[in-house]
């Protein structure tokens, strides 16, 4: 079910625990083998307004100290509320505790909490998706070349300086989160991963069989972006989020099982779950992740 060039498989763990109680979920992600683990960015999130809820830098530089091998996921900031200039300080030095196993999700930024926490003007999904890629396009050149000095609309970095670890080998891996076309414009040009969740912004969840047309549609989408870019299709990743529009996954170890064949047999590269939780969203029985990891991914125990 896995091996060198084959599917790879993660689990998002919420922000939601103090951290003498949420290192023990990233250290049994990491010892059961999987082989990424991510968190959300946000600065609130839709269904814990009234629940604790932690930043997810501090949360993956502590995951970083406390795993060893397992790639550490940022799913996704967005310029709702991060700057670029920041941002790259911030994934410089995650990256750098990390040894180098951090993954950068980036997604243009939904309307919601994130977007007017902080007083920002409304915007429409064209001017979304212009931020977006000015985003993405600053963010890479701070990361890569390190020295940038200008200013546009959305940004302005007067004289920034890093000192990335570009300059000694690759970038720290983009995963972008796209589902229209300027998007996977970005994915194809910058990202080492594309991410989609199926249908955008629908939290229904539904078999996965009644999404594969739009995740088929979305694929052919995303291969045409390649070719538009001059990139080989097969280069990129394709990372499905799951438990927002495609349900049921870790429903059983069956499930689990088939989802990954159906998936695999559709183009994907990379299937990621939410660590089920006791109550919504995403309520379910944790024992079917751990037993899907011994099985296939050759891990330890989740207590280990």
């Amino acid at each position: 079910m896995t091996g060198r060039d084959g599917m790879r498989f993660g689990v998002v763990v919420l922000p939601e625990h103090e951290w003498k109680v949420a290192e023990h979920r990233w250290r049994a992600a990491d010892h059961l083998g999987f082989h990424h683990a991510w968190t959300y960015d946000h600065l609130m999130w839709r269904w814990f307004a009234d629940r604790r809820w932690y930043g997810s830098i501090p949360t993956l530089t502590a995951a970083a100290a406390a795993t060893d091998t397992i790639g550490l996921g940022l799913l996704v900031a967005t310029p709702n509320f991060r700057h670029p200039v920041a941002l790259a300080k911030d994934l410089a030095t995650v990256d750098d505790i990390a040894r180098g196993r951090l993954i950068c999700g980036l997604g243009a930024g939904a309307p919601g909490h994130d977007a007017t926490l902080l007083g920002q003007p409304e915007l429409d999904p064209r001017e979304r998706a212009d931020r977006f890629t000015s985003f993405v396009d600053l963010l890479d050149r701070l990361l890569v070349v390190g020295d940038v000095d200008e200013a546009s609309r959305w940004y302005t970095a007067a004289k920034a300086t890093l000192h990335p670890r570009a300059g000694q080998g690759e970038r720290l891996p983009f995963a972008v989160a796209a589902a229209g076309p300027r998007g996977m414009d970005l994915a194809a040009r910058f990202g080492r991963y594309w991410v989609t969740s199926g249908p955008p912004n629908d939290f229904t969840p539904k078999p996965l069989r009644e999404v594969l047309p739009v995740l088929e549609r979305q694929q052919a989408a995303v291969n045409a972006a390649c070719e538009r870019a001059g990139r080989d299709p097969a280069t990129l990743r394709r990372l499905l989020l799951a438990d927002a529009a495609v349900g049921g996954v870790t429903s059983s170890l069956t499930a689990y099982e088939d989802a990954v064949a159906e998936l695999s047999a559709a183009g994907f590269t990379d299937l990621v779950v939410h660590w089920p939780r006791p109550d919504q969203p995403y309520q379910g029985d944790e024992q079917v992740v751990i037993d899907f990891a011994e099985k296939h991914l050759g891990g330890g125990h989740a207590s280990d």
